[in-house]
């Protein structure tokens, strides 16, 4: 600990944390970088349960103690084959805990770690590894070490890759692979004869150093690797204490790739500052199970998520009795009347409170219990705009769901939503130390201390996305007279019709995701005389509305030809177009006959639609919507 260089201090809920959060260097409980930390939360809280992880159906838990171990054995077992402070390591794995060994274990010494989406292809995994000048990389499995093998003579940087999972690869053998068991042998005999390395390479950290990567999605060009230090990420983990604090002993789910800043935020650097556990979800399909197994008490997901949930409820409620019908709608009815008055700031009048309080009882406790919400004291989303109805319906139930704001270069979060002040539809104030302005052509710009350092090696685009301090996020917004930030559009994604008036889709595409039926939107119009639409529906939702109603069909591509689904399609264009202005109407639609996975090219990780590769896949559709032959 430097005290000689350590800022005024406040105590915050027992940690202790800069006065003055405008300033650097970032201190937390007396630690200026994340690994510093990590050390002392392991020394500190020891036999305790860092986190869960499921094997043969089965929850385990591991404490902090292990975590230690096991990341000490990976940097010194990297350090012992070559590795050097500053040299970037590459991570290819669904989230599990060695992702987080792995993570751990190479910035304790110096290294740079660098998350790679296990949706990529072996073209992209060559393209991250040399772009970022990889000297190892993991993997999980033998699904993911075929990438690497497929393109292993254009990699010559790497000079060892290391398998987490052995099953299907006995007898394997590769001059440049090795298993995970065997980088901890190595760490094991490297301990053994420097007994203090690692704790020495963690002391030498700096608060500048660059701790991770983080790879852009590359929508507009090739992805561009974000440099966060350890100040950035100490900055986050203080602004995560005085904002939307996760306590201590409080049950975590993680699904969500750790390539991306917000679950790395989430599930790696909260909870080593603030003392949560981590239970790792088994796969993306299975998060629904896994959080009704936990009863997360915090739970962070992307839009999609909230809105699946949503969807279910909806057709499940449409399949109960009709007494059970009635009986849903009278519950959410309550908790909306209690929930707007909450949400302008007024006392509730005891009759909706005790309306609510019945329903509560006798409806919406229980439902929340089925959903695995039942200890959740606070939801959160991010990564994409969501419906402000979503967040709503969420209030209704007795779920808070907070939108918050951010992107990479910020290290996470810009804006957030808090508990007692909130505004629905906004993405909250600035974090505490951040500031926010809004450019004359209407951009969002924000300064604090958890801006990135750059972008790796493309010290150009850095500064065309760093100026005189400030962070263009590329993202229009505008402030209102409380401090709430609202997004009005993606500078890139307006939409200037031939008449000339501008149109952003967002708010168009979230009301018609509100609908259980649709997945997913993409508004069409820009230099055209009317908008457009291209809808993905919901898969489940959709097939349960024909099988009900027995309409044919045999595979995807049949139900989104069948008429009965246009109609029901239509119906939800026509209702959301009530909404708005003339010129923001959707005049046609057509829904993509194609069901998208994180594979596509056309959806991200963290299942976003690409608006680029989407028109450009589906032009055929887009021009028969406009009366022009595809061509």
């Amino acid at each position: 600990m430097n005290t000689a260089a350590m800022p005024a201090q406040r105590v915050v809920d027992g940690y202790s944390i800069n006065a003055n959060l405008s300033e650097g260097p970032f201190f937390f409980d007396g630690c200026d970088t994340l690994v510093k930390l990590f050390r002392q939360r392991c020394q500190e809280l020891g036999p305790r349960i860092a986190h869960r992880e499921k094997d043969y159906g089965i929850w385990l838990a591991y404490s902090w103690s292990d975590f230690y171990e096991h990341a000490r054995l990976i940097g010194l077992g990297l350090a012992a084959l070559g590795l050097k402070r500053g040299e970037v390591v590459s991570i290819l794995s669904e989230d599990n805990k060695e992702w987080i060994y792995t993570d751990l274990g190479v910035q304790s010494v110096g290294g740079i770690a660098s998350g790679v989406y296990t949706t990529d292809s072996a073209s992209q995994l060559r393209y991250l590894v040399n772009d970022s000048d990889s000297r190892f990389l993991f993997v999980e499995n033998d699904e993911q070490l075929d990438k690497y093998l497929s393109v292993k003579a254009d990699m010559p940087g790497l000079a060892r890759v290391i398998v987490y999972d052995r099953d299907g690869l006995h007898g394997f053998s590769d001059d440049k692979v090795i298993f995970l068991d065997d980088l901890y042998r190595i760490g094991r005999d490297f301990l053994k004869a420097n007994p203090n390395r690692f704790e020495e390479e963690i002391a030498k950290s700096r608060p500048e150093d660059t701790a991770i990567l983080v790879y852009t999605s590359g929508t507009t060009g090739p992805p561009k690797g974000a440099m966060i230090s350890h100040a950035n990420i100490m900055c986050s983990i203080t602004g995560a204490l005085l904002t939307l604090p996760v306590k201590e002993n409080e049950e975590q789910v993680c699904f969500l790739p750790l390539c991306h800043i917000l679950e790395r935020l989430i599930t790696v650097f909260e909870p080593i500052g603030l003392k949560s556990t981590v239970n790792f979800a088994e796969s993306p399909e299975t998060v629904f199970d896994n959080v009704r197994e936990v009863s997360p008490h915090v739970f962070t997901a992307v839009p999609r998520v909230w809105e699946k949930i949503y969807s279910r409820v909806t057709i499940m409620a449409g399949d109960s009795t009709r007494f059970g019908r009635w009986a849903y709608r009278q519950a959410v009815a309550a908790g909306k009347k209690r929930a707007g008055h909450l949400e302008n700031g007024e006392k509730v009048p005891l009759a909706t409170a005790a309306a609510y309080a019945f329903w509560d009882f006798a409806v919406l406790k229980n439902l929340r219990r089925m959903l695995g919400l039942d200890r959740l004291r606070r939801g959160t989303t991010g990564a994409a705009p969501i419906s402000p109805d979503l967040l709503r319906w969420y209030r209704a139930i007795g779920v808070t769901v907070l939108e918050g704001y951010g992107m990479t270069e910020s290290s996470g979060v810009i804006s957030l939503n808090l508990m007692d002040d909130y505004k629905t539809g906004s993405i909250g104030k600035p974090v505490p130390g951040g500031e926010v302005r809004i450019a004359p052509d209407g951009e969002i710009q924000y300064r604090g201390g958890n801006v990135f350092k750059g972008y790796w090696n493309k010290p150009e685009k850095t500064g065309e996305t760093i100026v005189d301090g400030w962070l263009r996020t590329g993202d229009l917004g505008r402030i209102d007279n409380q401090g709430f930030l609202t997004i009005t559009g993606r500078a890139k994604d307006i939409i200037i019709c031939s008449g000339g008036k501008n149109v952003s889709p967002s708010e168009i595409e979230n009301r018609l995701k509100f609908s259980p039926y649709i997945s997913d939107a993409v508004i069409i119009g820009d230099r055209r005389k009317y908008l457009t639409c291209l809808v993905m529906i919901d898969q489940e939702n959709v097939e349960k509305f024909a099988q009900d109603r027995r309409v044919p069909f045999s595979n995807f591509k049949s139900l989104c030809a069948a008429r009965e689904v246009r109609e029901l399609i239509g119906g939800v264009v026509e209702e959301a177009n009530r909404e708005f202005a003339r010129v923001e109407q959707i005049k046609d639609f057509r829904l993509i006959d194609v069901l998208l996975t994180a594979e596509d090219d056309e959806l991200t990780a963290t299942m976003k639609l690409k608006r680029s590769f989407v028109e450009q896949k589906h032009k055929g559709l887009i021009e028969e919507m406009y009366g022009q032959p595809a061509r």
